[in-house]
């Protein structure tokens, strides 16, 4: 026979809190060296020129200028081309 009782499991003990995600700047709007520009999980939104992705891929600007999005067709893996947003700083 055991020596120790069943234990409760507990169901609310998993809160993180949010990870503040998504477009910190829209098109058309200045933005300075270093500034965060995307903050996404994985590489929804691919980095243009005047932007670098960091390891966590956000996007961040490599200079100071304007913020511009455009839609771009890159290719998976599978060879099916796919829709992207590209993030440049002009």
């Amino acid at each position: 026979m055991a020596h120790v009782k069943a234990g409760a499991t507990s169901k609310n003990i998993h809160n993180s809190p949010g990870q503040r995600l998504g477009v910190k700047l829209f098109g058309g709007e200045l933005v300075k060296v270093g500034q965060i520009i995307v903050r996404q999980v994985g590489q929804t939104k691919l980095a243009g020129p005047g932007t670098k992705l960091s390891r966590n891929y956000s996007i961040h600007a490599a200079k100071d200028g304007k913020v511009v999005y455009r839609q771009r067709k890159t290719r998976r893996f599978t060879g099916r081309t796919v829709r992207r947003t590209e993030v440049s700083v002009e």
